[in-house]
């Protein structure tokens, strides 16, 4: 079995993937460009990406292994009948503890209560000579709405319980049986609900044609000048420009994102946006990190190692997508 890695984040689970791999295997890394001459022989190929010259050049693959969650970079039209498409999870215990960790941050202005307190002010009931601040709301009681009811929104709506906040959720199909805490989870149709009763809103979708810019000016518009947006999906799913006009506005109250508009693409400092939400005091700004956990990576290399091993005893992966 020859495996080959393409990709800065693949290659980063390479190693751990060996390390639970039980059969011998041949493995080569490189860039999606380098990679090419390598995918002559390969069998299975570990990639965010898959595109029209990667197939070309890998006429043996048995596998396309997406490393992650997220198929936005995948051409399914150019996967050849019998090759198989998988993905791979791991990432949801650690992307709900941000999202939790976020919303206590941005409704407690931890940020901003430390940068103060390094200067010697104290913005608290113990300054003197000074009002005393509004107290901090609580998040128990609170509605947290969920764009997305996959791994993450599950694992996220078991948290918020246990905070004792309201759960609602969307996805693509409404579900009649909810868990314990969740007051519906409904289609499409209930979308703007979702967005009108949620004092939090978590948005786990994936990215599609119809996700796409989903959150615009007119949907960012119903949501409660007081309420938080908390983003680890895929930043196109919120439109760039309303987005930055509702925080810069007062439209909402704050933001936590950890997906972004622009990724670095050389070692260069990089902005992530093309708006300056850098400038803004009510947005966390965090460099898409919210599933990078120890947890998630040894999870996704066990996954990715089980089927490589399950590709060369002819069973279909783990995860197994449709290529269509």
């Amino acid at each position: 079995m020859k495996i080959a890695f393409a990709g800065f984040f693949a290659i980063r689970l390479a190693d751990l993937v060996r390390a639970h791999l039980s059969i011998p295997c041949e493995v080569t890394e490189g860039d999606e460009a380098a990679i090419l001459p390598s995918l002559a022989d390969a069998d299975v190929l570990v990639s965010m990406g898959f595109t029209r010259p990667m197939a070309e050049a890998g006429p043996r693959l048995r596998l396309v292994q997406v490393p992650g969650a997220g198929l936005d970079r995948i051409d399914r039209g150019v996967m050849r009948p019998g090759m198989r498409l998988a993905n791979a999870y791991g990432h949801e215990a650690g992307i709900a503890e941000y999202i939790m960790g976020a919303m206590l941050a941005l409704t407690r202005s931890f940020g901003r209560l430390d940068a103060s307190l390094r200067k010697g002010r104290w913005d608290s009931q113990w300054a003197i000579g000074t009002p005393m601040p509004p107290p901090s709301p609580e998040l128990a009681g609170k509605t947290l709405g969920i764009l997305g009811f996959g791994h993450i929104g599950e694992a996220l709506a078991r948290r918020a319980a246990a905070f004792d906040m309201q759960v609602c959720a969307v996805r693509r199909q409404a579900q009649a049986d909810v868990p314990a805490g969740v007051s519906f989870i409904g289609g499409p149709e209930r979308l703007d609900d979702v967005l009108r009763q949620s004092d939090y809103l978590a948005v786990t979708l994936s990215l599609s044609p119809d996700t796409r810019n989903l959150l615009d000016d007119r949907r960012l518009g119903l949501m409660k000048p007081s309420a938080y947006l908390v983003n680890v999906a895929r930043a196109e799913i919120v439109d760039e420009v309303a987005l930055y006009r509702a925080l810069s506005g007062g439209k909402l109250a704050g933001a936590a994102l950890d997906v972004w508009y622009r990724y670095p693409t050389t070692p260069e400092p990089t902005l992530p946006a093309t708006q300056p939400f850098h400038e803004l005091g009510n947005v966390i700004l965090t460099p898409h990190v919210s599933g990078w956990t120890e947890g998630m990576l040894d999870a996704r290399a066990r996954v990715i190692a089980g089927n490589i091993e399950r590709t060369a005893r002819g069973e279909p992966p783990v995860n197994e997508i449709d290529p269509r």
